[in-house]
């Protein structure tokens, strides 16, 4: 190696000091970020106000106990920690609406992903009208369960409660299976209503829809309601049915 390429001085591997010009003190080495709207995190506002309008449900079904029409829908404007929430579900039929209701909350969130609700709920269609104060929570539980529980104190000492739960299944990009389940209880008769103090019915359905889009993606599927308890009992004296299975087939659109 001396022969050939003359006396080389090895350096040390490590330590000393660097050169001063060794590292630029400016980590983007003078490159300009590039201009993204809205990215920047001083442009990021998470008390900014918006709006959006789901309609979960828009569908005809047919059944044992008849056919109609029957809706799900909800809505809501605000930020991430305060909104004012509109929920409304029902179903009708050739003699016009009946068994629905529409609710009106201010939603305030508690913690990631859990809101709690404090509003009222109006009950429209067959029977009297009602008129409930309602509180409860909405959120998203582990595994990706949605899930809401609302409490209801009406005139006369009325009470009534429901519970809800619904998962989204993606079995491709565009292609759900979403299931739910519903219970609903009564805390004192309501015979005006065809209802019974305790557990008063179940209902779930299973639905495939095709998203198209986001916004815009029909489904078919099944829905069941089952009577329980003395409503059940109600019922069968009326000679109505305890257990109705409907084919349902609708759109889901979000605005």
């Amino acid at each position: 190696m001396q022969h050939d390429m003359g006396p080389m001085t090895m350096g040390p591997m490590q330590g000393g000091k660097a050169p001063a010009d060794a590292r630029s003190p400016d980590w983007s080495d003078g490159v300009m970020p590039a201009s993204m709207h809205g990215m920047a995190m001083h442009d990021m506002d998470d008390t900014a106000p918006s709006a959006t309008l789901l309609l979960d449900r828009l569908e005809s079904f047919a059944g044992q106990g008849g056919h109609g029409q029957s809706w799900e829908a909800e809505g809501w404007y605000g930020n991430d920690t305060d909104k004012l929430w509109f929920r409304s579900e029902g179903e009708r039929d050739g003699s016009g609406p009946h068994d629905a209701d529409a609710e009106l909350f201010w939603s305030h969130a508690v913690a990631t992903f859990w809101d709690t609700q404090l509003g009222v709920r109006s009950d429209f269609g067959d029977g009297p009208k009602r008129q409930w104060a309602a509180f409860g929570v909405q959120g998203l539980a582990p595994y990706w369960f949605e899930l809401e529980a609302t409490a209801y104190v009406g005139q006369g000492g009325r009470t009534a409660a429901r519970v809800r739960a619904e998962y989204e299944l993606r079995l491709t990009q565009r292609l759900i299976l979403q299931p739910e389940l519903e219970a609903n209880a009564d805390g004192k008769d309501d015979e005006r209503r065809q209802r019974r103090a305790g557990l008063s019915s179940l209902e779930g359905g299973l639905r495939l829809r095709y998203e198209f889009t986001r916004a815009f993606a029909p489904y078919v599927g099944v829905a069941w309601e089952h009577l329980t308890g003395g409503t059940a009992d109600l019922a069968a004296a009326q000679g109505r049915r305890i257990t109705d299975r409907r084919w349902v087939a609708g759109v889901r659109l979000w605005f």
